[in-house]
């Protein structure tokens, strides 16, 4: 079962509200607001993607990441793996 079924109803409420502000910046392109408005949404948009995905990133190591440690082998180094490559996606973007 995935780290994040506890908050899961949380992360889908927030998705939704990120959703309704891209179809609102769709709406100011359409409208010709100005632009740095529009940027202003964007860089809303992306701060609180951040906080989704950072959020799911902590469930993850804490759920997760815990139980592959507690495996050991090679189920721990593949884990490790994988959060280590979440982790460097994310600072990228």
């Amino acid at each position: 079962m995935p780290g994040y079924s506890a908050t899961k109803d949380d992360h889908l409420k927030r998705l939704r509200r990120i959703e309704g502000q891209v179809r609102g910046i769709a709406r100011m392109v359409d409208e010709d607001k100005y632009c740095i408005d529009i940027l202003t949404q964007v860089s809303a948009v992306n701060r609180a993607l951040q906080s989704v995905a950072l959020g799911l990133l902590d469930e993850h190591m804490g759920h997760c990441l815990v139980d592959a440690a507690r495996a050991g082998g090679e189920e721990q180094e593949s884990k490790l793996k994988e959060a280590s490559d979440a982790i460097a996606r994310l600072v990228r973007s």
